[in-house]
Parts: C-alpha cells; structure tokens; sequence
C-alpha cells in the first residue's frame, strides 16, 4: 500500500446513486453486489498509487499524491463498474465519483479541513456513471488526459456548502456514459439560500444533530439558541442546505434582523415566498393558505428582536401540516413543540497543554483564526513560534466565531503576539469587521448591544450586577449580592438572562446550579457596571457574602471529616474568593478580605497551593494593622502557619505567639487551644525548646479535649508524635500517632488518617523495617491520591522513594527520589525541617549502596517524571531495574 499523502493532495470520492432502496429492496443481493463493488473500486484506486483512508457504507475516500493519478482510477474504476456482469435484479450499479485537489490536514489516518468538505459537496451534485472535477483538480489534470479523453466545462454551480460557486467539469471518455441530468446543485433548487464568503469550519457535530432532529416527523421546530457571534446564523444555513433533498417545495431562508415590529413578521415571510396578499383578506390567512400543502423548510434568522411573535410560529405550523421551521435566536421562542439546540462555541484548546501543530490546527476555533488571518494576509503562517499566542487567542475570545473572525482580520497589521497583548480589551480590540455584514456584526460590542438592548432596565441593571462574580454564581449568591433594591424577582431574572443567551446554565457540585457568562458577555457587563455608579457597593456585597460564606465552616476547615467536602466547595468558588480579597485589600474596606484570610489559609495549606498563600498573607499584612484583635489574631494564624510550610521557624514562633496572646485575652478555649498546638509546630526538632513545645501541645490538646473537639484533638496528637519523633522518642511518638489514627477514623477524617500511615511509616523505618514501612506508605499514598492534596502527594512520594531503597531498590529509589525532588521544586513545596534529618540519612544509604555516579544519573532520569508517572512509579512492586 502506498504511503499516504500530506500537503496538497488529490481526493477522490465515491458512492452508490440510489444504494438506500436497493438496500431496502434487495438486501442479500446487494450484499453479494457490495463485495464485488468494493473489491473493483479498491483494485482501481491502488493500481493508481491511491490510499483509500475511509469507507463509510458503499463510499469511498481516496488520496492521491498526483492528480493525473486520481483521474486515471476513476476512469478504470467507472469502466469495471460499467462492464460488470452485475445481478439481474439489482442491474447496474450505478457509482458517482467527484475529484477534488487542496491542502488538508492529515491526523491519525484520516484527513480534516475545507476540501474534504468541497468534495463531499461536489459528489452530491452528480449523477451514477458521473466523474467530476473542481476546477482545481482540472488544472492539474488537464494537460494529463487519458487518451480520448476530454472534460466538459459544466459552468459555475452553487453546492451545498454555500460558500463560492464552484466551476465544475465532468470527464468524458470511450467506454464511460456521458449524457446526464443537470446538476443536483442550488441552481436546481427550490431555495433562496445566500452563498456564503467562506466555508463552515467544523460544526459536523451540531450539523449532524440538527439535521437528526429535522428527520424526526414529531419534530417541527427548532430553535438554535445562542449568545452574539456564536454562529447561529452560519449554522442554520448549513444544516438548511443539506436538506434541501428532503423538502419537495423548497428550503427558504427568511431575514428577520431588518424588522423590530413582531406585527411584520408574517408580511416578511409572505414577501419572500412571493406569497401576495388577496383583496381583502389578511395577509396571515393567505399565507397559511398558500402553505397548507406545501412541504417546505423556513429559515427564520434573528428572530430575538420580535420574541413576542412567537406565537405566530405556532400558528403557522399549525396552518400547515407539512411545513418544518427551523429559528435563530438569542432566545427561545417558548411555545408547545419547539426543540431547543444551544449553539455551543467553537472547539478550544486546552489551556496550558502544548499540542503539536497539525493537532492545534484541528480545533475549530484555530483553524477558523488560520482560514480568517490567511485571508487578511495570504502569507499567514501558524508555526511554532505564534502557535501559543494563537490558541491563547481563541481561549480569550471564547471560541466565539465572531470574535475570532474580527481578531484574525487584524493579521494584516498585527502578528499573533502582539493581537495578544491588544487583547486586554475584548470590546476596544475587535472592530472593523468586514463592510459587508450588518452593522451589529462589525464590532464584537456592537454584537453584544443588541442582545443588551433587548432587557428591560431591572434586567439590565441585574446583568450588570452578576459580573461581580467570578467563574460562576450560585443562585444563593446572586440572590444575597444581586436581589437587594431590585425590583425583579433574581430567579425570573436568571431566567431571562438565560433565555436571551446572556448567561449559561452549568452543574456545579451535586444540586449546586451554577451561572456563568462568557469572558466577552464578562467584560461587557463589567462596564455596564462600572457605568452604573454602584459598582463599589455591589463589591463590598459580594465581598461581605463571601466572607460570611467562608467563616461559616472556618472550623471545618482546619480538620475533621468535612474539610474535603469543604474543599470541593472552595475550588468550585475560588475564583470568586480571589476577587473578593483583591478588592477588599486594595481599597478602603479591607476587613472582608483580612477576615477571609483568616478562614481560608488552612485550603492553601492542604492543597498545596503555599505560593498563593504567601502572597495573599504579605497583601494582608498591608492592611491588618487597623483591624480588630480577632481579625488581627486571624491574620497572625494564617502567616505563621505559612511561615512554618516554608521552613522559616523563629519566624513561625514570634508570629503565633502574638496571635496567642490576643486569642487568651479574649477566653476561647477553642482558639487558645488550636493556637497552642500551632505554634508548639515551630519548635519541632529544636532541641532546646522540645520541653516547652511539648508542655504547650499537650496545654492546647487538654483545652480541646475539655470542650470535645474531636478533630482539632487529632490535629494536636499528631503535632505531639511529630515532636516526640523529631527528639528520637519513637515510642512516644507511635503512642501519639496511633491514639491520633484512632480519633481520625472515628471522625472520619481521611487526610488526618493517611498522614498518620506516613508518620508510622516513618518510625517503621528509623527501626529498620522497611517492608512495614512500604505497606504503610503506600496506604498513604492512596490516600493522598484519593483526596487529590498536592503537600501531602509530594512528600509522600520522598518517604516511598526511601521506604523502596530500604527495600533492597536503590536504583528505583533513586530515580523516584529524583522525581521527588524536582516536583517539590517545581511547585515550591518544602520537605518539614524537622524531618530532613532521617530524609538525608534515608538518602544517604541509596546514594552509598549504588555510587554518587550511578545515583546522580539515575536521580536525573527521575526527575523528568511528571507527578502521575512519579505516583505511578511509587505504586509499582516491580523488581529492581
């Protein structure tokens, strides 16, 4: 088989004219006939140098490297067909071909990209016993013919795809017929469908559904609902053309933007069937009856400005019972029988992965910037080194196709990078579309106006308020930050706003509904807000909802068997809490986001996520000098704790002692408590402060045992194994950690749990037994994968690195130590100081068993590791290697 083309390449595609009711009709035959069928085509293709890449029924896909080549298969292939001694029943088969030469994009064995739709299209156009070529396939062929042969130039024709009239030629040859009917093109068809000034990108799948749909004889109407410049219009025009096969009296596209009067609808639908009006009889009556018989598909695009005549539609359908309306609309109609299709956004790369380029090339929304910037500027190239700056692009911009379009026509002045860096401003950055399209399609802004100006003012005045919100809103929320001093109810408001495609619906976590806008509908309100003068008292609502959301469980997260339920809910609405503190510590009402703070830090902690936690405590401490005890005592916890993660122990010391004090002059047992057990933390493996640090742990361990917090309990005994087990006391230290693995499995509290494993694990070790050791740490490890927590992930994986070395492993100890390390540096996570000491030794026997040359290769091998093939490689039992 010959290898299979790239680049600029010659398609030929064929299938069987009326295989459908042979099928139906003679289904043993036709399998018999099918064999024989595939068997001809496939011996013509080859004997070519074709590859065929797909078959799909009775079709055939084929790529040629040369165009003569193509062209001479198709002449044998129509030949053996002709001549074929087929069933007596079946007759002859009667097989069309299309010839069709452009660049496309191989992936997989499989070829993507606008010419493989342009065949496709131009197949359907012919007749069985037909061969047909573009105009780009009969320049390089036609100096090539094979002898006698001739093409007929068949004129310009509109296909299906809509996009530019394509001149078509058919093959004539000795041996073939060559008398046909005329093309199965627009021209040929009942239909005013507009050509189109560039093919559809992608969209098979939505193209496929609404088609699926428009099949079903219950189904009568759909509407393709969707915000501004997502496509809808585009789309309805594809799938429109594909069915226009199916409808004997035609596919009838009807423009509604033009109108506002919903009172003219039914005149602009009669005017464009030529339907005229009959002396006295209103002109509804005589549409209806002139449609009463027909079978026929309308179009109606832009239909949001005149929703209130969405009962007309249903008088319509009911008039006529073979009629089938397919609508665009910001909005859905809302009347018995519509099926609603939501037009999603262009395909996106994902953010932060790096496909190769042909990959980046196949999603929708890049290969629509390509098609658009090669337009503007013929020498456009994707490559590697605008490749990032274009899938950033297109993830800025939504994947709306609008956006996208107005973005790459500035290829002509701008590069991808520097397109980028305008795109600060969504709606300042994408103008000047092209003259040709209405005027609320040549700006994104202009886009999103006449969605805006469809809401009545509460609506408006709601629209503007929800942009506060960051990555979703909940109903909750908008309800406590939006609905005061609003005169609409929130719900029917959200409603609305869905209704009109200005917000999306999307499931949060189980029976948490959330909303969300796209960034363009984002920056969009943000200034309506801005311009509305309350901009600064919806802020100061949404930071004090957040704040008083966050304290509500502050307790649960700090330990206990909720805190990772807890957790799932602050990931959910973290992007909400970072703009609750950005505002809030950079104005003049800083407590919202001090007391955040204070809530918050044990999240950031346990997920590892220590950089934002340095970086919001330092943007705290700006403003925390002001505050109240409690607020300052709250702050004070958050950056001594965060000062231990890092290592810096005096630091950690010196700050909880102040928050101490201010927490035993106000008499909370639970805080004094909790605050004894942290800051005993800043002494563990100090030699000379092992007595007090233990008095204080076990101080704080009896306050909580009095009130009977049962999870700060654990947290303390676990604190008191570590500082017993850094002193050398590994007897205490097991006491501790076993008595806190009791309390955390009764609690249920997970993570408190796997840690325990880890700390046993690590006394197995400085006893020597490694096997103990491993099985421990390995019941860790699953735990810590199972709850997702990067910190405990990490360090981890260093204990299993050494556990496996003490195994008589050094050389996958090592490489896991290297991967190790490298992550914990990646991520800037540190090793405890306290537990570095017995790490180094662990380390230290590895490193003697194998030779510092054989360690260090083998520690570098690791450390290329990404942190799923590290916590693979510790789960492995595999032998030494």
């Amino acid at each position: 088989m010959p290898d299979q083309p790239r680049g600029t390449v010659t398609f030929l595609f064929t299938d069987i004219e009326g295989s459908t009711q042979l099928w139906e009709r003679l289904p043993k035959a036709m399998k018999t006939a099918l064999a024989r069928h595939d068997s001809l085509l496939r011996e013509a293709i080859e004997t070519h140098g074709g590859h065929v890449f797909k078959t799909v029924g009775d079709a055939f896909c084929a790529a040629f490297a040369a165009a003569p080549d193509a062209l001479e298969a198709a002449v044998e292939a129509q030949r053996a067909m002709q001549t074929e001694a087929w069933d007596a029943d079946i007759g002859a088969l009667r097989v069309r071909i299309a010839l069709h030469t452009g660049t496309a994009e191989e992936r997989d064995g499989d070829y993507f990209g606008p010419p493989l739709n342009r065949v496709t299209r131009l197949l359907a156009a012919g007749h069985g016993g037909q061969i047909l070529l573009s105009l780009a396939a009969r320049e390089l062929v036609r100096d090539h013919l094979p002898s006698q042969a001739k093409l007929l130039d068949l004129g310009d024709h509109r296909l299906k795809d809509l996009y530019r009239p394509e001149r078509v030629y058919q093959l004539n040859a000795p041996g073939l017929l060559s008398e046909f009917p005329p093309l199965k093109t627009l021209e040929t068809k009942l239909t005013n469908l507009p050509a189109q000034p560039t093919p559809l990108i992608g969209r098979e799948r939505e193209v496929a559904e609404i088609l699926n749909l428009l099949h079903r004889e219950d189904v009568r109407l759909v509407t393709l609902t969707g915000t501004a410049g997502t496509g809808k219009t585009r789309l309805s025009l594809q799938a429109a053309a594909d069915l226009l096969d199916e409808f004997q009296h035609g596919v009838y596209f009807v423009n509604l933007a033009p109108i506002s009067d919903p009172d003219r609808m039914i005149s602009t639908i009669a005017s464009t069937l030529n339907v005229k009006e009959s002396g006295e009889q209103p002109v509804a009556e005589t549409l209806n009856r002139a449609l009463h018989d027909r079978h026929m598909l309308l179009v109606l695009d832009n239909f949001e400005q005149i929703i209130s005549a969405a009962s007309q539609v249903g008088d319509l359908l009911a008039a006529a019972p073979r009629l089938k309306i397919m609508v665009s609309s910001r909005e859905a109609l809302r009347v018995r029988g519509e099926h609603n299709f939501p037009v999603p956004p262009l395909g996106l790369p994902k953010p932060g992965l790096k496909p190769t380029l042909v990959a980046l090339s196949q999603y929708e929304s890049v290969a629509l910037f390509i098609q658009c910037a090669k337009a503007a500027r013929p020498d456009f190239e994707i490559n590697e080194d605008n490749a990032p700056a274009v899938a950033e692009i297109c993830i800025r911009l939504d994947g709306l196709p609008l956006a996208i379009e107005l973005a790459a026509a500035r290829s002509r002045m701008l590069n991808p990078k520097a397109m980028l860096e305008k795109l600060s401003s969504r709606l300042k950055a994408l103008t000047g579309g092209a003259r040709d399209l209405p005027a609320r399609q040549q700006t994104l802004r202009a886009a999103i106006d006449w969605s805006y100006d469809l809401l009545d003012d509460q609506e408006k005045k709601l629209f503007a308020r929800l942009s506060v919100f960051q990555g979703g809103r909940s109903i909750a929320a908008v309800e406590a930050v939006c609905g005061p001093g609003l005169d609409l109810d929130v719900i029917d408001g959200l409603e609305s706003l869905l209704n009109k495609s200005l917000l999306r619906q999307e499931e949060g976590l189980p029976g948490d509904d959330r909303f969300v806008m796209l960034e363009t509908i984002h920056e969009y309100a943000r200034e309506r807000l801005r311009d509305s003068g309350e901009g600064e008292a919806i802020h100061l609502r949404h930071a004090e909802y957040f704040k008083a959301w966050v304290e509500q469980f502050r307790r649960e997260l700090r330990a206990g068997a909720n805190q990772y339920k807890r957790f799932a809910w602050l990931d959910v609405e973290y992007a909400n809490m970072r703009t609750a503190l950005e505002w809030s510590l950079a104005g003049a009402q800083p407590e919202p986001g001090l007391r955040i703070i204070g809530a918050l830090w044990p999240y950031w902690w346990r997920q590892g996520q220590h950089l934002e936690w340095r970086y919001w405590v330092n943007q705290a401490e700006k403003s925390s000098d002001e505050a109240t005890p409690v607020v300052r005592a709250g702050v004070l916890r958050a950056k001594g704790n965060m000062l231990f993660a890092f290592n810096r122990l005096s630091e950690t010391r010196r700050v909880l002692t102040d928050a101490l004090a201010i927490y035993r002059s106000l008499g909370d047992d639970f805080e004094t408590g909790t605050a004894l057990v942290e800051l005993s933390l800043g002494s563990i493996g100090i030699a000379g402060e092992y007595e007090e640090a233990v008095e204080a742990c076990q101080e704080g361990i009896a306050l909580l045992r009095r009130i009977d917090a049962k999870a700060e309990i654990a947290y303390g005994l676990n604190v008191l194994g570590e500082l017993t087990r850094a002193q050398g006391d590994n007897d205490l230290a097991q006491s501790a950690y076993e008595e806190c693995l009791t309390v955390a499995i009764e609690i249920g509290d997970k993570l408190r749990e796997g840690f325990q494993y880890g700390n046993l694990g690590a006394i197995a070790m400085n006893r020597g037994d490694f096997n103990l050791a491993r099985e421990r740490l390995k019941r860790a490890g699953s735990l810590a994968a199972e709850l997702g927590n990067r910190w405990f992930v990490l360090d981890n994986l260093a204990y299993q690195a050494c556990a496996i070395g003490g195994c008589g492993k050094p050389r996958r100890a090592a490489r896991l130590l290297g991967a190790s390390e490298a992550l914990h540096s990646s991520f800037e996570i540190e090793l405890q100081a306290s537990d570095l000491p017995d790490y180094e030794r662990w380390v230290a026997m590895v490193r003697e068993e194998l030779g510092e040359e054989t360690f260090n290769a083998l520690r570098e091998e690791g450390s290329a590791m990404t942190l799923e093939q590290a916590v693979a490689y510790a789960r492995n039992d595999a032998d030494d290697e």
